[in-house]
């Protein structure tokens, strides 16, 4: 496996909270990998210092052998670095056409004719293309997270970084989250995927590393993460002699 993304000894406090502590794993080209952990064991945390938003306590990342544990947002953009966010965040006063366009030009540095053309290529990809004249605001939760996914392709980008991108839909319309998932993996382009609707995990991602308490509790194919004595009790709540419900 030839690895795209390198993360090493990663660590990070606010004052006295350890939020990440001592963290690492690899992610390898064309690869999907599912993150999953209870709430406050440091996802999107580790997210946000993977894109540069926040700057690690301790560690290093490295992408496509490169270290870039001090590169801003905009650089690590520029290497090749796409995210979307919990909360969609378009631009609702410009039209989806518009939107997949401002990652062309600004995530790639593509002139605005190129930038329409990929933006074309891409909303057919995300299923938005009968959609391009409309404006953002109007779209449903579903058409919007799959444009944030179309704008932050156009950037081009070697690796993306999903977050919760399936929350808040319908059986049916994660189905067609799936379906965007292969078309972007069908493109060679590996993902780093914070989920909390399982069945993503399950049958979207090649491996998934399970975060608690700001460690890597456990990192393997899917199957045996989900079946892992560990997950069962430390995400979905159960215990091995009796289960019972406990709140995530």
């Amino acid at each position: 496996m030839n690895v795209v993304l390198t993360v090493e000894d990663l660590g990070i406090s606010f004052g006295s909270n350890h939020v990440l502590k001592s963290l690492s794993f690899e992610v390898g080209e064309n690869e999907v990998l599912g993150v999953i952990g209870p709430n406050g064991a440091g996802k999107t945390v580790m997210l946000n210092i993977l894109t540069g938003i926040l700057k690690a306590t301790k560690g290093k990342v490295s992408f496509m052998g490169n270290d870039i544990t001090k590169k801003s947002v905009t650089e690590r953009c520029r290497m090749g670095f796409g995210r979307t966010f919990q909360v969609p965040r378009t631009f609702e006063n410009m039209t989806v056409f518009e939107n997949v366009i401002v990652g062309g030009v600004y995530g790639d540095h593509l002139s605005e004719r190129q930038a329409k053309e990929r933006a074309v290529e891409m909303l057919e990809l995300i299923g938005l293309l009968d959609r391009a004249d409309w404006m953002a605001g109007k779209l449903s939760l579903l058409d919007r997270k799959r444009l944030e996914i179309g704008r932050a392709l156009a950037s081009n980008p070697k690796i993306l970084m999903f977050d919760e991108v399936a929350g808040g839909l319908t059986e049916s319309e994660v189905e067609g989250i799936l379906q965007i998932v292969q078309n972007i993996k069908d493109r060679g382009i590996s993902i780093v995927w914070i989920e909390h609707v399982l069945k993503t995990m399950r049958e979207g991602t090649d491996r998934i590393l399970c975060l608690a308490e700001g460690r890597n509790v456990i990192c393997d194919k899917p199957d045996t993460v989900m079946n892992s004595k560990e997950v069962c009790e430390l995400y979905l709540g159960a215990e091995e002699d009796e289960p019972r419900q406990k709140n995530s």
